[in-house]
């Protein structure tokens, strides 16, 4: 049988189910990460499931979310991290190191290998040849304690890329635009990515990387690029060579869905407000005032993104309207670009560097003003993500952000009359010294628990008889941004669910926590793609905590509705999705024989004051057994 890539790698590491189209299947992990703004909460469901030491082959915990040390809770995390990290065989990257995905990219990851991270970027390192996913933190936890990771087997889309980018100024950014542009941000679901084509040997391994970044926004389970020529190159030159292996597709293989796009035809694109899938072309964008600039992040954070950047901003002054903030995207791209004088251009330029972390990317520093326009090169501009509800944020290329950076407006970076040119390092620069190894001697660490660390909630199991209130009414393409929100005020609080619980569904309606409160819980009425963004499991434990029992929405995004089965939470889709108009805020909404219902598979009568709708359960029988015993952590408890 002709295989895909993403038909090999699955795989490789099946140990559960077979590959059939829809089917569950269970995977074994080689590798996790996490970040300190989801890692506090996948160490501690690690050690309440009573796992001594990984069983992953490198597991990493990374410092890059929670850099604003304004008080003591980040500092706290951080500890707990790091000494969690030590005891239990986890690497350890220190802040300042960099960014987790570039970091990994650079320095960890494997072609051929499995990644699970708690965060919903981890596809990037699918530029290198791995099969990543992103996931919530009780998922990884598993997988570091030698569980499988289970989803549905994928359809699998290959992107055909044929020419190269002969365009001056068209970059690997506005490829994946022009992928979310013909397939929005819900094309993916359900789906693997994979590239293909003559055009894919003209990509480097971190133009693919940004390319496999914002499948994340595609809603792709994952994204996949061959491991060839240029990934060897990448890998040597980060003095990795020896875990080089070529993987590639069966001549002939079989796609469920195929798009081509021809490099030499595209052109510089941008996401306007308040969607990746918003996708325009800059030119017709051109002259929108600009109020700041930030260039860098997992997207566009690598050595030659910058190095880009600082050609074009070198001898020239950043427009005196205009704030530029750079963040790199590792310490070894910050050290490169000082040794080699490309950061001295910038900042005589007039561009304020940032730490190698993710920043003003979620809202943790940098808030635009009122009303300003921000062109980012980063993966998301969801409205009120940067930090300020009235901003207008647009996903851009370096190239194109550091030209309207001097210009003041949206520029298109082709009108410019310098050209530049820049060819892969053969030698990165390589120094691990922010990166901690494990104790040899784990029973003699002590875990430290700073009093901002607080107990995860903990589901109870599925009662007979569900009658609960509407506590909320929701649209289309609710963001896990707006489920738990996420800025410089609330991620300290990461390991506080009580505390985030105050803020849940608050920027739909300020009143939905204490609703939530007065009515002993409830359950939540969502459109198209709830739950879409980033993976974190906080959006399901703030829900769980407040006493949330369901979610009936038109759709969910994959790794959200992972979370909500994780926590108990009964995730149920609108059979007609007619039917949401019926259901109204408050009304009283009762899953009769709850127990039985669920049991039964499939549908699942909710009745309401005017009568009764049909939705969809689709789960697994292993997601079933977690929603009638009260979640993950229950299930294994049981173990």
């Amino acid at each position: 049988m002709k295989l895909t890539l993403t038909e090999k790698l699955i795989k490789s590491r099946l140990v559960d189910g077979e590959m059939v189209k829809g089917r569950e299947i269970g995977l074994k992990i080689d590798q996790t990460l996490t970040q300190d703004s989801t890692g506090t909460m996948a160490y501690l469901q690690l050690e309440a499931m009573g796992v001594d030491q990984v069983k992953t082959r490198r597991s990493v915990a990374y410092i890059d979310h929670n850099m604003l040390q304004e008080g003591f809770e980040n500092p706290d995390d951080h500890k707990y991290i790091q000494t969690v990290a030590n005891k239990h065989g986890i690497y350890f990257s220190r802040p300042g190191n960099g960014i987790c995905h570039q970091v990994h990219l650079e320095r960890f990851a494997e072609p051929g290998c499995t990644l699970l991270g708690s965060d919903s970027h981890t596809p990037t390192c699918g530029g290198i040849g791995m099969l990543a996913m992103g996931a919530g933190g009780l998922d990884v936890a598993v997988a570091m304690g030698g569980g499988a990771y289970y989803i549905t087997m994928p359809e699998i889309v290959n992107v055909k890329l044929s020419g190269k980018l002969t365009k001056p100024f068209v970059t690997a950014k506005d490829i994946i635009l022009e992928v979310l542009r013909l397939l929005s941000v819900k094309g993916g679901v359900g789906k693997v990515i994979e590239y293909t084509g003559e055009g894919v040997k003209t990509l480097s391994v971190p133009e693919r990387a940004t390319i496999t970044n914002m499948g994340a926004e595609l809603g792709a389970t994952a994204s996949v690029f061959p491991s060839d020529a240029n990934t060897r190159e990448f890998l040597e030159a980060q003095g990795r060579g020896e875990v080089f292996v070529e993987l590639i597709p069966d001549e002939g293989c079989v796609y469920d869905q195929t798009i081509e796009i021809d490099l030499g035809r595209l052109e510089p694109l941008c996401a306007a407000p308040h969607s990746p899938d918003n996708v325009m072309k800059v030119s017709d964008a051109a002259n929108i005032k600009v109020d700041q600039v930030a260039i860098g992040s997992c997207t566009n954070g690598s050595y030659a993104d910058l190095m880009n950047a600082a050609a074009i901003l070198r001898g020239g002054t950043v427009h005196p309207d205009v704030s530029l903030v750079i963040s790199p995207g590792s310490k070894q791209v910050l050290t490169m670009l000082a040794q080699n004088g490309a950061l001295a251009d910038m900042i005589a330029a007039g561009a304020r560097i940032l730490e190698s972390g993710c920043g003003p990317c979620i809202g943790m520093g940098q808030a635009p003003a009122t009303n300003a326009v921000s062109l980012r090169t980063f993966n998301r501009n969801f409205k009120g993500r940067c930090g300020t509800d009235s901003a207008e944020v647009y996903l851009v290329s370096p190239e194109t952000a550091a030209v309207s950076a001097l210009t003041g407006y949206m520029t298109d970076p082709r009108t410019i009359s310098k050209e530049i040119s820049f060819a892969p390092p053969s030698k990165f620069e390589v120094c691990d010294n922010m990166i901690i190894p494990p104790s040899k001697t784990p029973e003699q660490v002590e875990v430290v628990r700073g009093p901002n660390i607080k107990p995860f909630p903990l589901g109870s199991p599925l009662e007979a008889r569900v009658a609960k209130k509407a506590l909320i009414k929701v649209g289309d393409n609710i963001t896990t941004d707006h489920i738990m929100p996420s800025n410089a005020k609330l991620l300290p609080y990461r390991s506080n669910i009580p505390y985030l619980a105050e803020f849940c569904l608050t920027p739909c309606d300020e009143n939905f926590p204490s609703r939530a409160k007065e009515h002993g819980g409830g359950i939540i009425v969502g459109g198209e793609n709830y739950g879409q963004g980033s993976s974190r499991e906080h959006a399901a434990l703030a829900p769980l905590y407040l006493g949330v029992k369901a979610v009936i929405a038109k759709s969910f995004a994959r790794i959200h509705k992972a979370n909500l089965i994780n926590s108990g939470i009964i995730p149920l889709t609108f059979k007609n999705p007619d039917d949401y108009e019926k259901i109204g805020l408050l009304d009283e909404l009762v899953i009769e024989d709850a127990v039985s219902q669920l049991k039964g598979g499939g549908a699942i009568t909710v009745k309401y004051p005017g009568g009764r709708v049909e939705t969809n359960l689709d789960v697994s029988p292993k997601e079933l057994d977690m929603l009638l015993g009260g979640g993950k952590i229950n299930m294994m408890r049981k173990i």
